[in-house]
């Protein structure tokens, strides 16, 4: 079976040229200097990490991933793509020759090469399946794309043909995907906070409400974290007074009634504990009108309102918005 890859042609999409001058497909990362020095991937991942030692750890080791596919796993006879964003066409070739380790052959910043035979004709993108198209879309440099290599020779022996008619349900499956796993990598770093940040967070999630809010200061508390009032004086009904358990262990019952004897007594109570709830606790919780959220529901909530937090509050947990077709 023909290997396929795609290969990124540059940061700025700027190595075309001179790849289909000099019938070569490039990488960089120079300052790992010849990949063939390394025996293993982990010495390359032990020398990534002190020329490199500014990026995050799960960027060096995507880095070194790449280099190392690159030079030890693409071969002679396996196909290759690359992306001319100006003209949405992908250029299509075949490796003549391994990789090489060479600062002279084209830019000095891409120092590791393989040898590549460019097709004449591209393919265009707008030509291609959407499930194609999402795949091809991967921000990786380097990165196996075998499941398209049938349509995109379809493609090259017939550039008019068009693609077969697909309804939004991948896509859509796509979209939630990508919520999903943001929503996931949200909680980490949720998970991750110490308890008084954590107190923070929702304090400022409750600003975000439209919520005057009062954050008890380290040590006893006397069983409320937060209280949340509308006026600022705390007359105004409703109040709420908040318990925040940030740890493993799911809260107890007696944790739930410790909330609704502390005092202003005649508050709304809301109990937030990252590590879930007892049955008991929820039984307590639902007879006594206590509001529970857990992780998952607290996550939701951030990222819901999010943008009318206190900057303060979001520093604790920075955040980028990602847009996604409707």
């Amino acid at each position: 079976m023909t290997k396929w890859w795609m290969i990124r042609a540059g940061d700025q999409n700027d190595l075309i040229p001179m790849w289909e001058e000099k019938g070569l497909a490039s990488i960089g990362w120079p300052k790992l200097g010849n990949p063939k020095q390394y025996q293993t991937k982990q010495e390359m991942n032990a020398r990534a990490d002190v020329i490199f030692a500014e990026s995050k750890p799960f960027t060096r080791r995507s880095w070194v991933s790449q280099v190392w596919r690159f030079s030890r796993e693409i071969q002679k006879g396996d196909r290759i793509i690359t992306y001319i964003k100006e003209s949405r066409e992908y250029r299509v070739g075949t490796v003549t020759a391994p990789h090489f380790f060479d600062e002279a052959a084209g830019d000095k910043m891409y120092p590791n090469h393989i040898q590549v035979n460019w097709e004449p004709i591209a393919v265009k993108r707008d030509s291609l399946s959407q499930s194609a198209k999402n795949s091809l879309g991967s921000i990786s440099t380097v990165f196996r794309v075998d499941d398209w290599g049938e349509e995109i020779e379809r493609l090259l022996k017939n550039p008019t043909s068009i693609p077969a008619s697909e309804d939004e349900t991948e896509e859509d499956e796509i979209i939630e995907d990508l919520v999903s796993k943001a929503t996931v990598m949200i909680a980490d770093k949720v998970d991750k906070l110490d308890p008084w940040k954590m107190q923070d967070l929702v304090g400022g999630l409750l600003q975000a409400m439209s919520y005057n809010v009062r954050v008890s200061p380290k040590g006893p508390d006397g069983g409320v974290d937060v209280l949340a009032y509308k006026d600022a004086f705390g007359f105004e009904k409703p109040i709420i007074k908040v318990q925040v358990k940030h740890r493993k262990t799911s809260a107890s019952a007696p944790e739930v009634q410790q909330l609704l004897g502390a005092n202003p007594m005649n508050a709304n109570s809301l109990f937030v504990s990252t590590g879930g709830f007892t049955s008991h606790a929820k039984a307590v919780a639902k007879h006594n009108e206590v509001h529970l959220l857990d992780l998952e529901e607290l996550v939701n909530l951030i990222v819901h309102w999010y943008e009318e937090m206190p900057t303060e509050t979001r520093s604790l947990l920075p955040l980028k918005k990602v847009y996604v077709p409707e």
